[in-house]
C-alpha cells in the first residue's frame, strides 16, 4: 500500500454570520495516497472547492479530524501549513492566476524563489520546455493563449516537485480541443512525476481519466470508487 499523504475523517466545515449558519460540508470521511489521481465531481455550489481549500490547508475545518502526512492540520501553526503548501503541493487554477507583469519564465520561477531553489530560472526554463513552451518565455500572459496560459501555469505547479497538484477546473475556460491538450498534459506529467493529483472537475470524460472519483452532492461525499 502506497504511503497515506492526506486523511479526513467526519470532516464538517460551516460558515456562519449574525443570521445563520450554512454546513458546506457534511461528515466527509476519504483518504488519499501517493501517487493516486482523484476526480472530484459535483454540481455547483455542493462543496467541491472548499473541500479543496480543507486538503490544502487553506482553511480548517469546524468538526472532524484532517491529517497531511500524519499530521493533524488543526495543531499546525498557519506558517507550519504555509510552508506544507510551499515545499508538498502545487496548485492549478482555472482562471490561471499568473501575474501580469511577470515573463512567463518569471512567473515559474516564483516557487523555486520561494523555497531559496539555486538557480531557479534553469528549472523554470527545463519546464517551460516540458510543457511545450519553450519559445514564449520571454512573453507575458496578455501575450499568451489561453491555453498556453495555463500550461505555464502547470509548469509553475510542477517546478518545485510537489508530492500533491491540487487542480480546481483546468479546462474550464478553454475550448473543446485545447482543453483535451491539457487533459493530457496533466496525466502524462502525473504518470512521469509520480504525484498525487486532486482535481475538481465538471468534465465526465476527464474524471474518467482518474484512478479514483469523488462525488460530492449536498455537501455529503456520497460515492467513491
Amino acid at each position: 500500500m502506497s504511503e497515506e499523504i492526506l486523511n479526513l475523517r467526519n470532516i464538517t466545515k460551516r460558515f456562519s454570520d449574525r443570521h445563520r449558519t450554512l454546513t458546506v460540508l457534511s461528515g466527509i470521511t476519504a483518504t488519499l495516497h501517493q501517487g493516486s489521481s482523484v476526480a472530484l465531481l459535483g454540481p455547483s455550489g455542493s462543496g467541491k472547492t472548499t473541500l479543496l481549500g480543507l486538503c490544502a490547508g487553506l482553511d480548517l475545518p469546524s468538526e472532524g479530524e484532517l491529517t497531511l502526512y500524519g499530521k493533524p492540520v488543526q495543531h499546525l501553526s498557519e506558517e507550519e501549513r504555509a510552508t506544507l503548501r510551499r515545499t508538498s503541493m502545487g496548485f492549478v487554477f482555472q482562471n490561471y492566476q499568473l501575474i501580469p507583469t511577470l515573463t512567463a519564465l518569471e512567473n515559474v520561477c516564483i516557487p523555486l524563489e520561494l523555497t531559496g531553489t539555486p538557480q531557479p530560472a534553469k528549472q523554470a526554463a527545463q519546464w517551460l520546455d516540458r510543457v511545450g513552451l519553450a519559445d514564449r518565455m520571454s512573453h507575458y500572459p496578455v501575450q499568451l493563449s489561453g491555453g498556453e496560459q495555463q500550461r505555464v501555469a502547470i509548469a509553475r505547479a510542477c517546478v518545485h516537485q510537489p508530492a500533491i497538484l491540487f487542480a480546481d477546473e483546468p479546462t474550464g475556460n478553454l475550448d473543446g480541443e485545447t482543453g483535451q491538450q491539457i487533459e493530457h498534459l496533466l496525466f502524462d506529467l502525473h504518470r512521469d512525476t509520480g504525484n498525487t493529483l486532486l482535481l475538481i472537475t465538471h468534465d465526465a470524460q476527464l474524471a474518467q481519466r482518474a484512478s479514483i472519483r469523488w462525488h460530492l452532492r449536498s455537501g455529503q461525499l456520497t460515492l467513491q470508487d
